[in-house]
């Protein structure tokens, strides 16, 4: 993931719309305000929730905030997240707008509204998240991610995973077997979050986008949080 920053010439950064982001909908500004709220309770818990060691060494986070249950019996767009990568320089990077949906992890999940949180471990799983769409258990190999303070009883199976996941149900984090979901881009969202057509490699990987105003509070909140997982980490290794 880190090796992959590459410059992009001067012409197309500045053909390249970084702040008109006024063509949000309301539910793109309700993902984006809501994946906050799921970060920070994530980040509050720390004894019930995702280990530190596995934020601070995650290339991405992939947040789905109120995911319903019966979207994905039928089969439709189940939820609406966002999410960000880690830039060459340690720093999280700029939001991107992404969809799950699939028929057969309905019943999985449970609840009738679940915050779901992924973690990109690898430059693979990177790899899948640049992709126009993966499937969960198909073309992405996703482990149920351990829950606690720290993963020293994580098992190989997620200390190797390419992507990690999480559900959140009455404000409790659990590991999910997430097989069978559909995950993609959501380029219309992303299109009205900068005012053009974009990729996710030109938003979350060349990192040379600027944060649009309306996702600076997402972007700025998973920022910290993720310097506060690193910064842990290191300390409890010293």
């Amino acid at each position: 993931m880190r090796t992959r920053f590459v410059a992009l010439p001067l012409a197309l950064l500045l053909s390249l719309p970084v702040a008109a982001s006024a063509g949000l909908t309301k539910k793109d500004s309700k993902t984006l305000h809501d994946a906050t709220v799921v970060l920070d309770a994530l980040m509050s818990a720390p004894d019930k929730g995702i280990p530190q060691e596995y934020l601070a060494k995650a290339d991405c986070i992939l947040i789905f905030p109120s995911v319903t249950k019966g979207a994905f019996i039928v089969g439709g767009k189940a939820g609406n997240g966002v999410a960000s990568c880690r830039q060459p320089n340690g720093r999280m990077g700029s939001a991107a707008f992404y969809t799950v949906g699939g028929a057969s992890i309905g019943f999985q999940i449970g609840g009738d509204s679940t915050d779901m949180v992924m973690l990109i471990m690898n430059e693979k799983g990177v790899d899948h998240l640049l992709a126009d769409k993966f499937t969960i258990g198909a073309e992405a190999t996703a482990t149920a991610g351990p829950v606690g303070r720290t993963a020293t009883a994580a098992t190989d199976a997620q200390m190797h995973a390419q992507i990690l996941s999480w559900s959140r149900s009455r404000g409790l984090f659990v590991g999910a077997a997430l097989d069978g979901s559909i995950v993609k881009p959501d380029e219309e969202a992303n299109a009205r979050l900068y005012g053009a057509k974009t990729t996710g490699t030109e938003i979350l990987v060349d990192s040379k986008l600027s944060v649009p105003a309306s996702a600076r509070a997402f972007v700025d909140s998973i920022r910290s949080h993720m310097a506060t997982a690193v910064a842990i980490e290191q300390g409890e290794k010293k």
